[in-house]
């Protein structure tokens, strides 16, 4: 039992960091319109609400937070990353989310110290 404990305090929990992702874009964001001169605000405000809740759940890792916000006008976003770590305990999450005016795209990734 003690194992499952120790090991659940050091493994990058998908589900876990998908839900601060979510609440941290709703909050931040929620149901405002796309402002050009806010983005910049959000972006940050989005990564650090994100990074805030991450260390406190006081994982073994380093975090790297990256967000997108583009404007709902019919073009087109390819985005992509590739890493070269340790596939036992690195991880990464990607979230997209939209309201009537906006599309985010959150990705966090774990990097076990």
């Amino acid at each position: 039992m003690d194992d499952y404990l120790t090991e659940d305090k050091t493994v990058f929990v998908v589900e876990e960091v998908n839900k601060i992702i979510k609440c941290a874009v709703e909050t931040v964001i929620g149901e405002n319109s796309y402002k050009h001169s806010r983005v910049n605000q959000w972006t940050t405000s989005v990564v650090e609400q994100c990074l805030i809740q991450l260390s406190k759940l006081g994982k073994p890792f380093k975090y790297i937070a990256n967000c997108i916000i583009m404007q709902k006008n019919g073009a087109g976003l390819q985005t992509a990353s590739t890493c070269f770590w340790d596939n036992t305990t690195d991880e990464s999450c990607t979230v997209r989310w939209e309201n009537k005016s906006m599309y985010v795209i959150v990705s966090i990734f774990g990097l076990a110290i």
